[in-house]
């Protein structure tokens, strides 16, 4: 599961935990330290929990960093985390800091709570939908940002992508992993979820895969439809890595992908865009729940549903198929 569940000594209260940590996949040190504990506090929301008591923060500097690179990006880090911890309503109390030949970054989130308070993520039923709260694609985007300045990497990806089209989609993935998936917590208690959990390392096709095999029903998850940070699966058809549309690709402080009662997919998907719960949050239908023996697959050609960053403009980002004239070559 994607956080441990300890019951207490005392009067039906449960310890509920989790830890992560990782290596720095954006520039920003401010944005690597929020996406650090979004992706930390991740694992509490994929249980529909939506507080959390306090937070540990897991530091390594580089040992190959100078002493002024240290003073500048370690303090930045740690304000990123700080102030995502703070805008998920908790605080960090300490942690540990080393030295190490990499730069690493994450934490611990730790949370007591009343058993009303989380949704066990085995209860999917035949008939659920499948729904998730961000668009995939974010190791894509980091990985065609930093190829932008590698000649032999970018000539295998120009011809489908342009360098604008892979600044804004860094930018919309570096957004997207600094969102909290809180409100997504929140709204899997109002809309009656029956499971859920959070994309990640294994991509969406590992998570469901893992997510199914927690059933309690003999159950089994069907996705048809993929929402891709726009022009994501030409990069990654064209650079032959990834396995985007296989939903393979790693994601970072990816979305949860939710089991919902078919009534109330619709309904959440509509919900969460609402501008009460600030800008930036969306969802999408992407599957069902049928009879099965517990597994996950995405179906031979699945709908690529082509997420525009924020800040692109719709005829910036034409489909390949279009009649719109294509700006020459540079």
């Amino acid at each position: 599961m994607d956080s441990c569940v300890i019951p207490l000594r005392h009067g039906g209260l449960s310890l509920v935990q989790t830890t992560d940590f990782f290596y720095p996949l954006v520039e920003d040190p401010y944005m690597m330290g929020r996406i650090a504990c979004a992706n930390v506090l991740s694992d509490l929301y994929a249980m529909g929990i939506t507080e959390c008591d306090n937070m540990l923060m897991l530091l390594s500097v580089s040992q190959s960093m100078t002493e002024e690179e240290r003073e500048k990006i370690t303090p930045l880090m740690i304000k990123g985390f700080r102030d995502a911890a703070e805008e998920g309503g908790t605080a960090v109390t300490g942690g540990q800091t080393v030295v190490n030949p990499w730069i690493i970054v994450g934490g611990v989130a730790t949370v007591v709570c009343q058993p009303n308070e989380f949704i066990m993520p085995d209860s999917a039923v035949v008939g659920d939908v499948l729904v998730l709260t961000k668009p995939l694609g974010t190791q894509v985007a980091v990985n065609a940002h930093q190829w932008l300045d590698n000649p032999e990497r970018w000539n295998k990806i120009n011809m489908v992508v342009s360098r604008e089209e892979v600044e804004l989609a860094y930018q919309e993935a570096m957004f997207n992993m600094a969102t909290l998936n809180r409100t997504a917590a929140g709204l899997m208690h109002t809309f009656n979820a029956h499971a859920a959990t959070d994309i990640t390392g294994f991509g969406i096709l590992g998570h469901s895969q893992n997510l199914a095999k927690q059933q309690r029903n003999e159950v089994s998850f069907v996705i048809h439809n993929l929402p891709i940070i726009a022009k994501m699966a030409a990069i990654s058809k064209a650079s032959g890595r990834f396995g985007l549309l296989q939903g393979t690709s790693a994601e970072t402080s990816g979305g949860l992908l939710i089991c919902l009662p078919r009534e109330q997919a619709a309904r959440f998907c509509s919900e969460i865009k609402s501008s009460k719960y600030g800008e930036g949050h969306q969802a999408w239908i992407v599957g069902i729940v049928e009879k099965g023996n517990r597994t996950a697959r995405i179906i031979d050609k699945p709908r690529v549903i082509e997420v525009l960053p924020r800040g692109a403009t719709a005829t910036a980002l034409v489909p390949d198929n279009s009649n719109a004239a294509s700006e020459p070559g540079s």
